[in-house]
């Protein structure tokens, strides 16, 4: 560990020198020395799983159709004075019968290509891009089983709404597709005729995202759902190179998303007055660093960003870092859930270490779980392979 982080400035100057003259530099060693056995065992995995898609399973409680994407609002429950009723609302407490077959399914999508596409950033192993196309191929371009690229029926309530704009949420695990293909495009065995088929589908996706009123409707939410609307837009927006909506994600940021959801200290007021505030704090700090990771240029650094009375994204981190350390120290109540099942290996304590040279960050990164297995907790953490981003 000592030797790691010795290394780590020399290690910053060079990841950093990438950046700004325009390079894909290596990961920096001490993340690839972290992460490469579980890499591996994951890419294994991955190896083995064969694509499973929407139209692998249905809800009769859905509006749409086989190729549409379907989820229930996790916090609605069948009225207990009326069951057959409108569902009701307990914010905070997960309705453990909602359909969730497409969210999982979604998920194990993104663990696949994301492991395979790390594997293969570190091996060159080209069986790792063959096999990741296959997944790609099956989701987004075989007829048969490819998914619409729009989320008309996410967030349904039974009785209440057959979709809602909150939904778009779930599609941030299809970040790392995205940024899976981006890493692996250009190795011998990429498809290219199906690459350029799911830039496309990303392409339609981004303009049903911008142009469909649940699209606007999350791009104006006022907590952790508008970070990731502008999370997904910037993932998405970097895979079809559409400089536009690249700049309309760094204008959102710097003037709606720092000035109105943090506070400062550091902290989410909008997050923290939740029945999980450590949780969607955690979760609201991750998507803000992934979006200064994705959209920084050596003209436009986010990292270093700041509102006029000094809100950045190192405010943030430096807020919640003490009580990752130690969480016995944070000052409100434990969430209403889950609470025992966080931190994780959370993507902005190992880029906000790379982009401000911080080794106790990264010695925090290092020591916590960077394969969890609790649902909640992977529904929550779309970036877990941090090789394919560096």
């Amino acid at each position: 560990m000592q030797t790691r982080l010795l290394l780590f400035p020399v290690l910053i100057c060079h990841w950093l020198a990438g950046i700004v003259y325009g390079q894909l530099p290596k990961p920096p060693k001490a993340v690839v020395a972290t992460l490469k056995s579980d890499v591996l065992a994951e890419a294994r995995w991955a190896m083995q799983q064969e694509p499973i898609t929407v139209t692998a399973q249905t809800s009769p409680r859905s509006a749409g159709g086989k190729h549409d994407f379907f989820s229930e609002g996790d916090y609605w429950w069948p009225d207990s004075a009326n069951p057959q009723g409108p569902y009701v609302q307990r914010d905070g407490m997960t309705n453990p019968d909602n359909f969730v077959a497409h969210r999982q399914a979604m998920i194990r999508f993104s663990r696949v290509v994301g492991a395979l596409a790390s594997a293969y950033v570190i091996t060159r192993d080209e069986t790792y891009v063959r096999q990741a196309f296959r997944h790609l191929n099956a989701w987004f371009v075989d007829p048969a089983t490819r998914m619409n690229p729009s989320l008309l029926y996410t967030q349904a309530i039974k009785g209440r709404a057959t979709g809602r704009g909150i939904g778009i949420i779930d599609t941030i695990h299809l970040m790392e597709v995205a940024q899976g293909l981006r890493v692996m495009e250009t190795a011998q065995s990429s498809d290219k005729r199906s690459a350029a088929a799911v830039r496309q589908w990303f392409a339609d996706y981004l303009i049903w995202l911008t142009t469909h009123p649940y699209g606007k409707d999350e791009m104006n939410a006022k907590n952790n759902h508008g970070t990731c609307w502008v999370m997904q837009v910037a993932a998405f927006a970097k895979l079809t190179k559409n400089d536009s909506l690249l700049a309309v994600c760094r204008n959102r940021y710097t003037t709606v998303l720092l000035p109105d959801q943090m506070a400062a200290d550091g902290s989410f007021p909008l997050e923290l007055r939740r029945t999980k505030p450590y949780g969607y704090s955690l979760f609201n700090l991750d998507a803000m660093t992934m979006i200064c990771q994705i959209l920084s240029t050596k003209t436009d650094n986010l990292w270093t960003y700041q509102t006029a009375d000094g809100r950045g994204i190192r405010k943030g981190i430096s807020y919640l870092v003490p009580f990752v350390q130690n969480k016995a120290d944070w000052p409100l109540k434990p969430d209403v859930m889950y609470w025992n099942d966080w931190p994780v290996a959370h993507p902005f304590l190992v880029f906000g270490a790379v982009a401000f040279d911080q080794p106790a960050w990264l010695a925090t990164w290092q020591k916590l779980e960077h394969r969890p297995q609790v649902e909640e907790v992977l529904r929550n953490l779309p970036i877990r392979n941090p090789i394919i981003w560096l």
